[in-house]
């Protein structure tokens, strides 16, 4: 028999002579008691695990994000532009030799310019991405200096690379915190010929050290390709994605966690990445929804990226700025517009006068407060939210305890509309009805998910991401150096 709740589990295990051991399992600190145990380990050990397992993988996403392949196609320029940014810094070795009566030495390696005008980035399933670049080329230029008998020769040497293929795959997954991390990368890079180009005086003499010296180049920049390009992604790109927040702000009120609950799922056509999306109360940051609602679905590939949000996504927000207070107002003196006092003055005139004449002319104020969290509901028809708060007429008389004339509750539905604006996300709610209803009150007469789908344009490109990055890591750095200091 097996019996779970959403804080504990509770596994009762019977063997065949009917000795029975009874397990308390706490999820949050995965402690176990024993209260009475007489069973084979390992049976006991195997479903322990399987029961952390369920309780470890029962959480729904509350938001999903989908890249697609289109996607990609963008991302590609950017990554394409990054690739030849990390390439071009490359620093090559001097070179020393001798070939026969030469003695040769090279230096000031630099790459004048790379063409990966063959260039492809695409999903590999369950790995991540792969960047492939196929038959381009790089331009190169370094300084020689060649000893030939007593001919002492300096110049300049133009080279080029012809058949550069490199195939470099990215494995992705969830770090400890919830953010993107790339956990490897494999690299394989070959450049199939090389030429050389002297200048100078002796130019055409040195013709026949070209195949010697490029040779030798070509197996240089093969080893320093796949260096380069590891240290881009796991070492710069990763430092950017360490920098993105998992647990932010949106307000004065609440904030949201939005860390990856899974490694990100990759098919051939999409990268999807399913994010806790949760809000909370930052005044009370333990207490939270628990997530019931129906696990988004994407089913689209037509556009860039899709956004998918869950009822529960809505409903943490709600319930964190229910838990927060902020679903309360007292309107009294100069914040009661002046339609709103005249019709309460006017309804609850026969009952003051009934209660105390005196009090026809004091101040009414009304106190709306919200007395449960609201709840979504997404259908096929459109996105609702429902509302009850209770409302408190009051009179008053100065120098007196306040007087309640009447307390109503008040039932509300929106109709709520969700668009991307820029970066936020917006929601327009529409009144759509209201009923109030008290047995004292004078005025008693009175689908699972959202999906949306978007095309993008970068701002700014990776490579200036990374920097901005860096830099805002140095001046973290000297900040704090300086504070302790001080």
């Amino acid at each position: 028999m097996f019996m779970t709740s959403y804080k504990t589990c509770i596994i009762v295990l019977t063997d065949v002579n009917t000795k029975v051991g009874l397990f308390y399992v706490n999820s949050s600190l995965f402690q176990v008691g024993i209260f009475r145990f007489r069973m084979t380990s390992y049976f006991v050990h195997f479903l322990f695990l399987w029961s952390l397992s369920v309780m470890g993988s029962a959480e729904p996403a509350g938001c999903k994000i989908r890249i697609t392949d289109r996607g990609l196609d963008m991302l590609k320029y950017e990554t394409q532009k990054f690739v030849e940014e990390e390439l071009s810094n490359i620093s090559m070795p001097e070179m020393k030799g001798e070939e026969g009566r030469f003695q040769y030495t090279i230096t000031d390696v630099k790459i004048t310019e790379l063409n990966l005008t063959h260039a492809d980035l695409r999903f590999i399933p369950d790995v991540g991405l792969l960047f492939d670049v196929q038959n381009s080329s790089i331009s190169l230029t370094f300084n020689r200096r060649i000893l030939y008998w007593f001919f002492y020769d300096t110049g300049n040497i133009n080279a080029s690379a012809e058949g550069v293929n490199i195939n470099t795959a990215l494995n992705l997954i969830r770090d400890e915190e919830g953010r993107l991390k790339i956990n490897n990368i494999t690299c394989d890079a070959k450049i199939s010929k090389m030429s050389a180009k002297f200048s100078g005086t002796l130019g055409r003499v040195y013709g026949f050290l070209a195949r010697f010296l490029t040779t030798g180049m070509r197996f240089l920049l093969n080893q320093k390709i796949c260096p380069a390009l590891d240290h881009a992604a796991l070492v710069l790109v990763n430092s950017l994605l360490e920098t993105i927040p998992v647990r932010t702000e949106v307000d004065q009120f609440i904030g949201i966690d939005y860390s990856l609950i899974s490694d990100p799922v990759v098919t051939s056509r999409s990268l999807d990445m399913h994010f806790r999306g949760m809000f909370f109360d930052l005044s009370h940051q333990n207490i939270s929804l628990v997530n019931y609602a129906v696990e988004p679905v994407i089913k689209e590939y037509d556009r860039m990226v899709y956004l998918a949000l869950s009822e529960f996504f809505f409903d943490s927000g709600l319930f964190s700025y229910y838990t927060a207070g902020v679903f309360q107002m007292h309107i009294v003196n100069e914040k009661m517009p002046k339609d709103l006092e005249m019709l309460l003055r006017t309804t609850y005139f026969g009952f003051i006068m009934m209660l105390n004449p005196a009090l026809v002319d004091a101040p009414l104020s009304l106190q709306l407060a919200v007395n449960s969290p609201p709840k979504t509901s997404i259908k096929t028809s459109g996105a609702t939210v429902v509302m009850t708060a209770i409302v408190n007429v009051m009179v008053l008389p100065p120098g007196q305890p306040p007087v309640q004339l009447s307390s109503m509750t008040m039932e509300t539905k929106f109709n709520a509309k969700v668009s991307m604006r820029g970066k936020r996300l917006s929601v327009h709610a529409d009144l759509r009805r209201f009923k109030i209803f008290s047995n004292q009150s004078a005025l008693e007469s009175l689908a699972g998910f959202i999906v949306i789908g978007a095309n993008l344009h970068f701002s700014k490109g990776l490579r200036e991401m990374v920097v901005g990055s860096s830099e805002m890591e140095q001046q973290t750095a000297n900040s704090t150096a300086t504070t302790s200091t001080a």
